[in-house]
């Protein structure tokens, strides 16, 4: 499949209301159609991409069903097609709903991350017109979809601004980048302790079914333990490490290997493509240097 082709996943035995937009090779997004809104949730990475996905919701959108978006949060792969649904031109105007962080992000990163993309891949990117959401909220928001309810919350880790989305009428969670297939990331020594604790509140919400923007639509919840489990096992293996003198700032070739091994034994490693097993084996050194400093800043204590 080539790149940046959107296709609706066929139903895999999930609830016909929810659809699945796959951005091959980089990204899914969603749909949940409620008696009062069609629901898109993450826009894409780009205006094109975008114009697939809203071609997938219009048959839905009738004179008593409105349209709603949702941005999980503002990487440019979840949010890059907002400017179809507000800002200057748009084509279908809807309210964009998001946490107020998310808007934060707009005003203070997205010029420059627009920059690099462009740079690095200008005809992927040309069109692109960042637009920050219209509705923001700090900690939780319903939608009253009639016969669906959309509870919002706040999933940080991955990101400052991240948020959720769970459906109590199907015991359905979106996860959107809190998890991930072999595992989500996380930047900062915070922001990993912070992801740990969402997977567990996103546990909490016990779901029958789970959908994720980086994962196989097959993973359902188990995926939440198994992204846990990860990150206690690097955890030992750092803390090992540590007993044993190695430091963050020289996380040396023995702990490497370790945990590299670590790596290769997680569900769905050996299938990732070159680019992508790269991209995930450098985000596990990341984490194993922040868990290094993590135990460096206890003892410090």
């Amino acid at each position: 499949m080539s790149q940046d082709q959107v296709q609706l996943v066929p139903n895999g035995g999930w609830d016909a209301r929810l659809l699945i937009c796959r951005c091959a090779p980089t990204v899914d997004s969603f749909m949940l159609i409620t008696e009062r809104y069609l629901v898109i949730i993450d826009t894409l990475l780009n205006p094109e991409t975008a114009e697939t996905l809203l071609s997938f919701a219009r048959p839905y959108l009738t004179d008593r069903r409105q349209l709603l978006v949702v941005n999980t949060h503002a990487d440019w792969d979840h949010c890059w097609g907002n400017q179809l649904f507000t800002g200057a031109n748009p084509i279908a105007p809807a309210p964009i709903l998001a946490s107020s962080h998310c808007a934060t992000r707009f005003a203070t990163e997205m010029a420059a991350t627009l920059q690099r993309q462009q740079t690095a891949e200008p005809a992927r990117f040309r069109h692109v017109q960042p637009v920050g959401p219209t509705i923001t909220f700090d900690h939780h928001l319903t939608i009253d979809g009639g016969d669906l309810t959309l509870e919002l919350f706040p999933a940080p880790g991955h990101t400052e601004d991240h948020l959720a989305i769970f459906v109590p009428e199907l015991a359905l969670l979106l996860a959107g980048d809190a998890a991930e297939a072999p595992f989500p990331f996380a930047d900062t020594v915070e922001g990993l302790r912070v992801l740990r604790a969402t997977l567990g509140t996103l546990m909490a919400r016990n779901p029958q079914s789970a959908f994720y923007c980086h994962a196989p639509v097959h993973s359902g919840p188990a995926l939440l333990a198994q992204n846990l489990a990860y990150f206690a096992r690097l955890e030992a293996a750092c803390r090992t490490a540590h007993a044993q003198g190695v430091v963050s700032t020289v996380a040396d070739e023995r702990i490497e290997q370790d945990t590299d091994v670590l790596f290769d034994s997680l569900e769905g490693a050996a299938e990732l493509s070159a680019n992508l097993r790269e991209m995930y084996l450098s985000g596990h050194r990341q984490h194993l240097r922040l868990l290094l400093q993590t135990l460096e800043q206890e003892a410090a204590e």
